[in-house]
């Protein structure tokens, strides 16, 4: 990957050319974003993006309010345990969903139809291969792992190494899902995906109370329905994708891998996958800090932290939108238009900015109030909700270079954002906790500094240029 991108085409070879059949290929449940306004392709984009990210929110919510009151609080404690293992392990395949989709974006902003089929397939080797090595180190070291994460002793670790092994083989099917929506947004379709995020969180909850409720199934009934869930959705997308895009119609001889290609989804999807990895380590070492302070401050973190998670939901969802957006300009060459892409990506931000601060700082008392009743958490979580709403837009401003730099695939950026998160969040929390005057306030400043900081790093990653020296794939 180490041709300018600028460069005339000249000599390029055959395989940068388009196909030929482009225009049977190219249906109307793709988006071309090489051309019209960048704006309106990055919004339109987003939205379908934002409701999903909305919806996964609400379906966790009512997971844990069926766990909490229809088992026992050991069984919520046994599935927060596994918490930050899920999201460490499924990282991987989303990783490597996200580094395909790359590929599929650039490909399909140069034209090139062919190279995406190849794509499609090679996609079968890389998702397959990596989600069975890991569905088994999940089944062998579920124990050992929630020993290492200190999960307490007796019925709740017991319960935690259930769900924990239970869910795992689920990680087939979240890695068929993340790929096929991974190439459909990456073709421009990110409205197909949300309905069969939607209709597998029904799914999920309605088997939920059947598991939990009617058969008394307990945790293991919980992390059962989730795979029956992930399974179901799977196999419609897969149905979806055979039956409806042409990309996903191969004959034998197009499912011969291209190793050129699962080299390169290696090289974009394990940097991504490892960045993901690195910040939830970082979170888990921060909650270490937080328990010292004691309930309240675990309570008051919790809270914010659960706001936090659903205002930065826009910035995921346009992030997301700018990759796409990007991938296929700079696929096509159009170094100007993932320019604009960015521009437009800071814009939006600022205007999200300008609603959500005083909305938050207003009402910080009201929000934490939802959550609580005890007087001593409201007022530290309002304390610390006006800490981080002016810092809200530092955090957007990670999601939108972060974008543009993914789509281009610059590999390096992914661990360069991963280690300065982690180092930051870990310096800054030990420090500023440990100054008299600031005390427990120090956790909130910390998250605050943490998002200005690699802001600071992401977008001077963006403005050095190095990403437009980059170049489309080619195996």
């Amino acid at each position: 990957m180490s041709a300018d991108l600028t460069k005339k085409t000249a000599d390029s070879s055959i395989e940068d050319k388009p196909s030929s059949n482009n225009s049977n290929m190219r249906k109307k449940n793709t988006v071309d974003m090489t051309v019209g306004s960048p704006a309106r392709h990055i919004l339109l984009f987003a939205a379908p993006l934002f409701i999903g990210n909305l919806f996964q929110q609400f379906y966790n919510l009512v997971d844990s309010i069926i766990v909490g009151k229809y088992i026992n609080a050991d069984a919520l404690a046994a599935t927060g345990c596994c918490a930050s293992l899920n999201f460490l392990f499924f990282s991987l395949c989303f990783g490597l969903a996200n580094g395909i989709g790359i590929i599929v974006s650039q490909y399909f902003g140069s034209g090139n139809d062919a190279k995406i089929k190849e794509t499609v397939a090679s996609a079968i080797y890389v998702i397959c291969g990596a989600a069975v090595i890991v569905t088994i180190l999940g089944v062998v070291l579920a124990r050992p792992l929630l020993v290492l994460l200190n999960a307490p002793e007796g019925i709740i670790r017991d319960q935690a190494v259930v769900y924990f092994r239970t869910t795992c083989c689920g990680i087939l099917f979240i890695g068929i899902y993340n790929g096929i929506a991974a190439i459909l947004r990456a073709i421009g379709d990110s409205k197909t995906p949300l309905y069969f995020l939607i209709l597998s969180s029904f799914l999920n909850i309605g088997m939920d109370l059947l598991f939990v409720i009617v058969l008394n199934l307990g945790v293991f009934g919980v992390a059962f329905a989730t795979v029956i869930a992930q399974l179901m959705s799977a196999v419609i997308c897969l149905i979806y994708a055979c039956a409806k895009v042409p990309y996903f119609k191969l004959s034998r001889a197009d499912i011969k891998p291209n190793f050129g290609i699962i080299k390169h989804s290696f090289k974009l999807g394990v940097p991504l996958a490892l960045q993901s990895s690195m910040i939830a380590i970082s979170m888990i070492v921060l909650q270490g800090v937080v328990n010292k302070f004691g309930n309240t401050a675990m309570s008051s973190y919790t809270i914010t932290s659960k706001v936090d998670l659903i205002i930065s939901q826009f910035y995921n969802a346009m992030a997301s939108s700018i990759t796409t957006f990007s991938g296929q300009n700079f696929g096509a060459k159009k170094i100007d238009r993932v320019k604009k892409g960015y521009k437009c990506g800071v814009i939006f931000v600022c205007l999200y900015n300008l609603i959500m601060i005083p909305i938050v700082y207003i009402l910080s008392k009201q929000i934490a109030s939802i959550f609580v009743t005890e007087e001593v958490v409201i007022n530290l979580s309002a304390m610390a909700q006006r800490i981080l709403c002016f810092m809200y837009a530092a955090l957007g401003l990670i999601y939108i270079p972060r974008g543009v730099l993914n789509g281009v695939g610059d590999a390096r950026f992914s661990l360069i954002n991963g280690l300065s998160e982690v180092a930051c969040r870990l310096i800054f929390s030990f420090v500023l906790t440990s100054v008299s005057g600031i005390g427990v306030m120090g956790i909130w400043w910390a998250g605050g500094l943490t998002w200005t900081t690699v802001a600071i790093i992401c977008n001077t990653r963006y403005l050095i240029g190095k990403w437009q020296r980059l170049s489309v794939v080619k195996n």
